[in-house]
């Protein structure tokens, strides 16, 4: 058990990271993580371009417009950008040296093993303060409230 509380998320969310890391395999997937740092949660996974050039099967990069995209959709759902997702085609979910070097802190990091095309093990991350190294993070699947924002906006 780590220190932290649980990060959960939202059944949609857990069902779009899982079919977009089988999705895009061979290749890495990423996107973003819309819910609420307090507690933490995630009421949705919003896929995004993998835009990297140094070669999609072992690398990702969001492109900045993209990050400023999933911040407007997160603000406009009346919530906030918690963090981050991505697949290891065939690896380990656990932070690779390169996700350790371009992690920003205060976010969660939610990593997706698909192996041959199976989604696999999927494990949530958080950068030490000190940036020396990712803390696991218990995660479970579970119902979330909307928020008040949210939920006015679906009834209006």
């Amino acid at each position: 058990m780590s220190e932290f509380p649980v990060l959960v998320l939202s059944p949609d969310a857990f069902t779009v990271i899982r079919a977009h890391g089988a999705q895009t395999y061979p290749h890495e997937c990423c996107g973003a993580l819309i819910g609420r740092a307090d507690p933490a949660e995630v009421v949705r996974a919003l896929p995004l371009p993998n835009t990297t050039e140094e070669g999609p099967r072992r690398r990702f990069l969001i492109r900045p417009q993209d990050y400023r995209a999933a911040e407007r959709a997160a603000s406009e759902s009346g919530l906030d950008l918690i963090g981050f997702y991505h697949s290891h085609p065939d690896h380990p979910a656990r932070p690779s040296i390169h996700d350790l070097e371009r992690a920003w802190p205060n976010l969660h990091y939610i990593i997706l093993s698909v192996l041959e095309q199976r989604p696999d093990a999927l494990r949530s991350w958080w950068l030490r303060d000190d940036r020396s190294a990712f803390d696991e993070r218990d995660v479970t699947i579970g119902d979330i409230a909307p928020s008040s924002d949210t939920a006015s906006a679906a009834s209006g």
